[in-house]
């Protein structure tokens, strides 16, 4: 309970934390000074006996334990404890992104490490850390598309979200992009900010879907919509196992990746066309956006503080006078 205390303050007088140095100077003077007045006697006859000590001969140092304890409540009072409260004014305006993943079972090819889709992921969780002020949301898609997050600025659910993600969180298998375009526009097309874009990540291999991605495109255009898409993958050959009825065998299997497709909604929208074919390539391009798309947000922070020595020097002074009761009561001394 007291570290969960001292983990949320500060102190204004930090270096008054020096004087804790007079405590053990006051335990070595009580000590030393203690044995200076204790006298002894040996007696021949009774020295085999063990030494005997009552309970009020150990409760006797109990005032000087007050005392410290006192000392010591004092001190951290003198330092000054207090609460820190941060509070943030943001002004200036926003953009509204909608992050647009393609969910489907091609986007679990192993050309990224450890594949497309989770290196996606990854490298969207650092993007979506780096966007202040915006409005995020998230759409998925593979034959059909779904709004697993609205647009806001509470960065910790996007971010949850995101990691949400696998392959197969829809039912049904497919590349829908204009599906997941099309309700990508849809979570934008009420926003009021000036600046709306939707950033489209997906191998680019078109089929399955309701509405055709030139559909989807035309709805971008007429509500100003801005479409970055990013082509993730290649066209390479990559070695495969297969179960075959005599074992498994490796295959030659050429990746799919449809470039013409996400240039075309790229560029009709106002948006680029990025190429990843690795996750470092992937990185270069959310800095890339990073730069293209601005945010004009001020934040402004303002630190607030809780005064908290008052119960530390309530604390001293209630031992410092229980000291001085039992040093004159029950532990006083008599000639």
């Amino acid at each position: 309970m007291l570290y969960d205390w001292f983990k949320h303050i500060s102190f204004a007088y930090p270096y008054v934390w020096g004087l804790l140095v007079i405590i053990p100077v006051l335990i070595f003077w009580y000590r030393k000074n203690n044995m200076a007045r204790q006298g002894s006697m040996i007696v021949t006859t009774t020295h085999f006996i063990s030494e005997v000590r009552s309970n009020r001969t150990w409760l006797k140092h109990f005032p000087f334990v007050l005392r410290c304890l006192a000392i010591g409540c004092l001190i951290v009072a003198l330092a000054r404890p207090q609460h820190k409260f941060t509070e943030q004014q943001t002004q200036g305006e926003g953009i509204d992104i909608v992050l647009c993943f393609d969910i489907s079972g091609s986007m679990t090819e192993k050309d990224f490490l450890p594949n497309r889709l989770q290196a996606s992921k990854d490298v969207a969780l650092d993007f979506v850390n780096g966007r202040a002020g915006d409005r995020i949301g998230v759409v998925i898609f593979s034959r059909q598309s779904f709004t697993l997050c609205p647009l806001t600025t509470d960065k910790n659910t996007v971010l949850s979200q995101i990691s949400r993600i696998q392959s197969g969180y829809l039912t049904e298998d497919g590349t829908a992009i204009g599906s997941g375009l099309a309700t990508s526009v849809d979570r934008l097309k009420n926003s009021k900010t000036k600046s709306r874009i939707i950033i489209l990540l997906t191998d680019g291999v078109d089929f399955g879907g309701t509405i055709p991605p030139d559909i989807a495109k035309e709805m971008a255009k007429l509500y100003k919509i801005k479409v970055y898409t990013i082509g993730v993958g290649s066209e390479k050959e990559i070695d495969e196992q297969v179960e075959t009825p005599f074992g498994k065998m490796n295959n030659k299997k050429r990746l799919e990746f449809n470039e013409d497709l996400l240039k075309d909604l790229a560029v009709e929208t106002g948006g680029q066309y990025f190429h990843a074919l690795d996750r470092e390539g992937l990185e270069k391009i959310y800095s890339s956006i990073n730069q293209l798309e601005k945010s004009t947000i001020e934040i402004t922070s303002y630190n607030r503080f809780t005064e908290e020595f008052l119960p530390w020097l309530l604390a001293a002074f209630g031992l410092l006078l229980l000291e001085i009761v039992l040093r004159y009561t029950v532990f006083k001394k008599f000639p």
